[in-house]
Parts: structure tokens; sequence; C-alpha cells
């Protein structure tokens, strides 16, 4: 497939910031909650198909296959105007109530520690994960809901042309929380640490082939990943470091070296504070970290001078400040920001993603804010920190 160049411009800058170069200017890019576009829309009073990327020129998206342990459709336990509840290829039970902004988990089939013994993955390298429309968790059951999501394929193509491409794979924490839920989750590693820990190694086993699945299925269209792997809350993480690197870390690492022997970079996302094991992310080479939640004290200045150019940062736009903050405040907000993307390493985004509290008037103050500060050389005058570089 041809790319504009446009496209192509879109990639290097990408790519070089995560590289820690300069490029032509600072990427911009984020994840949108779908009630945060129909108040964009209608906000800036733009027809119903207006799409936030292409009004903006962003820089890069974000693709999901399907994921899910069990490939098949949804099943649906009940459902009415308000709501729908339905279990998934991860054999749980979620309610989606179409007024709220995410769902609800119910229940999770997977309780026991017998039952985690006896868990069993279907194939990753499954052509209808990457090639057929169908039901998958992840892409179906968030802050909207949908049935029979596009083919992942499809989807990748309808991009490529105009955007920096990413892919996406889920390390075994995202898949222990939607297999056993959160609080499950922690028990098992509290009571069954070895044993768990198996499960742990075996998920992330998969985990690693629907990486390798995935970028074999592109065919050389896709420009990065994105890992997804929620390993921390507002203060810490979730788990000990120690416990983390003996059974996380390894398979993370494997999905890492994989990406990067296919040219690709990663991005991680973490929400929460996981600063404890920042520097096994710069030791395994992950390229940039996401997305630097400042509701959790991070501040990405601060991480700057602290790691220098050692990894990228992908985010930590506060989207409080970003709906709230007084209008002659934003901008010194935002600038300050910017100083982190000196000699490359930064993408600028939300601090996870632009819920519907940000109106269409401020997210588009603030897009406008990067895109007319953001060429390099970084001119940032009284917001400028002379000692960041």
């Amino acid at each position: 497939m041809e790319r504009t160049p446009n496209a192509l411009a879109k990639v290097n800058r990408v790519h070089k910031a995560l590289n820690q170069q300069e490029a032509d200017r600072v990427p911009v890019s984020d994840f949108f909650w779908g009630s945060f576009l129909e108040r964009w829309r209608d906000d800036l009073g733009l027809p119903a198909d207006a799409d936030v990327y292409k009004y903006y020129d962003l820089d890069w998206q974000v693709t999901i296959p399907n994921m899910d342990p069990h490939v098949r459709p949804f099943e649906v336990l009940s459902e009415n105007e308000e709501e729908v509840i339905v279990k998934t290829g991860f054999n749980a039970v979620i309610r989606k109530k179409f007024a709220d902004p995410m769902p609800q988990w119910l229940d999770w089939e997977t309780k026991t520690i017998e039952q985690v013994d006896a868990y069993t993955f279907e194939d990753p390298w499954d052509e209808r994960r990457y090639f057929s429309a169908g039901d998958n968790q992840i892409s179906g059951v968030g802050d909207g809901y949908a049935r029979n999501s596009p083919a992942w394929m499809d989807t990748v193509k309808s991009i490529y042309r105009d955007f920096a491409v990413f892919g996406s794979v889920c390390e075994a924490n995202e898949y222990m929380t939607r297999i056993v839920g959160p609080e499950t989750n922690m028990l098992m590693i509290a009571l069954y640490p070895e044993r768990y820990g198996a499960f742990i190694e075996r998920t992330n086993a998969f985990a690693l082939e629907i990486c390798k699945a995935q970028i074999e299925a592109a065919g050389g269209l896709l420009d990065g990943m994105v890992i997804w792997g929620d390993i921390a809350y507002k203060k810490d993480m979730f788990f000990s470091p120690d416990y983390w690197r003996r059974y996380f870390k390894p398979g993370l690492k494997a999905m890492v070296d994989v990406c990067h022997e296919a040219g690709l970079p990663v991005i991680y996302h973490g929400c929460g504070n996981a600063t404890r094991v920042f520097p096994d992310f710069i030791e395994m080479g992950i390229d940039g970290y996401n997305p630097l939640e400042a509701k959790a004290g991070l501040d990405v200045v601060d991480l700057r001078r602290k790691y220098g150019h050692q990894m990228g940062f992908v985010g930590n736009m506060n989207v409080m400040e970003w709906a709230d903050a007084p209008e002659e405040d934003l901008k010194g907000i935002v600038l300050r920001k910017l100083n982190a993307a000196k000699g490359g390493g930064m993408i600028f985004q939300s601090d996870h993603s632009v819920p519907s509290n940000v109106s269409g008037e401020r997210y588009d103050y603030v897009v406008k804010l990067v895109r007319e500060y953001g060429d390099y050389p970084l001119q940032l005058g009284e917001y400028d920190i002379p000692d960041l570089s």
C-alpha cells in the first residue's frame, strides 16, 4: 500500500521522538472517549462523522486485534434500552450501561487456583483474530459498546495511508484482571505466588504469540507496538517489584525483543505510578512510556530531569487541568510540559485519554498551542526551562 508524504512525515516524526531525536515538530495524538467525541463535534459544530484524527492531522493511532483468550461471539445474558450484560471470550460477565462512560465487571468464571491451573488459551495464530470481523472484549466493551468489530487488518489498512499505525498486545497483568478480576489477581499472588506465577508465565507466552502473529499478519504495515500493562495504581504498584521482576518482566522483555527485531518501537501503556520499575523498562529497551498519569503524581519535566533521554515519554497532559484550569493558566501548563520534548523523546497527549469533561474548545485550544510552539528548535519564551535539554 502507498502512503501519503504527510503520513511518511508522521512516521518519521514519531520514530525520531521515540529514538530521542528532534524531527520537525513534537508529535501529537491521543486516545478519546466516545462521549468526548460526541461533545467535540457538538461544541465545534462539526458533522456527525467528523474524525478527530483527520481534523487535527494527528500523528499516530493504535489498533486492537482480537486478543480474547477464546474467540467467540458475546453471550448476551440480558439487554434493554438502558444496558446490556454480556459474557465475553475472557469468560467474564460485564454490564454496560449505555449512558455511563465505563462498564461494570460483574463476575469472572475463573475464581479458584484449580481453575487457574486448568485455564486454556485458544490458538493465538487463529486468523480470525486478524482477518475477520467479530466480537472481542477489548474493542467491544469499554467506554462504548460494539458488536462485530471490524477485522483488525481492515482497520490497519484504513489508517495506514494517513497515519503512523501501531498494533497492540496485552501483557500478563492486563489478562489477569480480565480473566480472574483485579481483587482475585492480587489474592492469588499473595496466597499462591509460585503456582499463580506459572499461570502468569503461560499467559505471557500466549501474549508473545499474539504479538508475533500480529506482526506477521500486518505484513509490514505496522510502525510500532503498544503493550498494555497496567501494573500500578495512584500511589504504587499492585504487587512487589521483586514479584514483577520474577514473573512478569521476562515475558514483557520477550515481547519487546520481538518488536525490536521487526523494527517496531514499543510504547508501554501503564496507568498509575510504576516508577519503581522504570529502571527495568529502560534496561529492557522500552522506547516510550504512556500515559504518565499526573493524577498519580507523575510529571514529565521531573521525569526528564531524573531519567534524561533513556526512555521516551508519551502523555502527561493532566486532563483535569485541560478541562478546568483557568484559561489564562492553560498556556503555561502546556508550554512547561513541552520542555520535556527538547532533544526529542516526547509525544504530546493526555495523561490517559480525553474524557467528555474536556470541552471541544479547550481540546482545540491545547492542540493548536502545541502546533504553534512545538516546532523544533523549541521556542518556549517565558516558559522555557534552561537547564532541561
